[in-house]
Parts: C-alpha cells; structure tokens; sequence
C-alpha cells in the first residue's frame, strides 16, 4: 500500500500535469509553418475577434454604424483563416484541458477568490466586470501595437520582427507589475 503522504515538489513547480514544452514549441513552429504555407496568413487572433465584435455591435450601433466604422470597412466580418483559427483555438484548448485532466467549469477562478474573496470584486458581478475591462484593455493594446502575443509573439517573433520582440519584452514586464499589483505577493 502506498502511503497517503505526497512528496513535496521543488519550488515553483505544481502537481498539475503539463504538456512538454519542447513538444508544445515544436507544435507551435510547425503550426506558424502550415499558417504561412497553407492560408498565406500568420498566427493571430486579434483581428478575427475584432471583425466578430461588429456583430456584437450592431444591435447598439446599427448596421449603419457599423458599416460606417473605419475599421469593420477595413477588417469586415467574413468565416476566413482568421476566424476558422480562433474556433479551432478555443476547441484546442478545451481538448488540451480534458486530455491533461484540468478541465473544470469555475465562475470566478480560485486565485480570483482568494485575493479579492469577501469584496465587490471577488463577487461573480465584479469578476465579470473586471474580465472584460481587461479583455477590452488588452483588445485595444493588441489592436494598437498591431497584433496580439500571438501575432506578434509567435509570427513575429518567428520572423525576428523587432518591434515583436519590443512587444513582448512590453508584455513580460507590464504582466509581472499587474500581477505584483493585484496580487500582492500571493
């Protein structure tokens, strides 16, 4: 019989089951290969969710003001490479989370709630809002800096793009001084 104690792990590591990064990198840069070789385009997300905002925007704006809108006339909603990628993202990360065994249904993440648990914020309301402020945050970033960390960190940082390595050095440091912020050392 095996005993009920679990050894303890180096610092920094978790019991959760991880997929090898070399593999995942491996995947990443065959994957970024078949994007450029089979749709013409590289790896990102950005744009294809903003075409699909317009939808989501016309029963505010009208469909007049979203065909009047510069950047839907620009990036109008059509069901191409962009869009197909961002569905096949999301059902890849559902496949990955139910094959590693972390898949689970949560409102409001546990870290979310250990921080911020008995305050407005830690409410399912609040964690709501503070989600999508910084999805649109993060979307309006992306959108100005001209990709996302996909686009800019996996393509662009593929193709030794400059100002996709400024981009992530932008992320890496901006993320850790959010992360100090809100969680304060937790």
């Amino acid at each position: 019989m095996g005993s009920s104690q679990e050894t303890p792990l180096p610092a920094g590591r978790s019991r959760r089951p991880d997929f090898e990064p070399y593999l995942v990198g491996v995947g990443l840069g065959m994957l970024s290969w078949g994007a450029f070789g089979i749709a013409g385009d590289p790896i990102g997300v950005t744009t294809a969710y903003s075409s699909i905002a317009s939808l989501f925007a016309r029963p505010f704006l009208g469909a007049d003001g979203v065909q009047d809108n510069s950047y839907w006339t620009a990036h109008p909603l059509t069901f191409d490479y962009g869009v197909v990628f961002l569905i096949a993202l999301a059902f890849g990360a559902l496949l990955s989370s139910v094959l590693s065994g972390t898949f689970r249904l949560e409102v409001v993440p546990r870290a979310w709630q250990e921080r911020f648990g008995g305050s407005a914020v830690g409410s399912v309301t609040g964690r709501f809002v503070a989600a999508f402020l910084g999805g649109a945050v993060l979307m309006y970033g992306a959108r100005l800096a001209g990709g996302c960390t996909s686009g800019h960190g996996l393509s662009g940082g593929l193709q030794l793009a400059l100002s996709s390595w400024v981009f992530l050095l932008v992320v890496a440091v901006t993320g850790r001084a959010v992360a100090a912020v809100v969680f304060r050392g937790k």
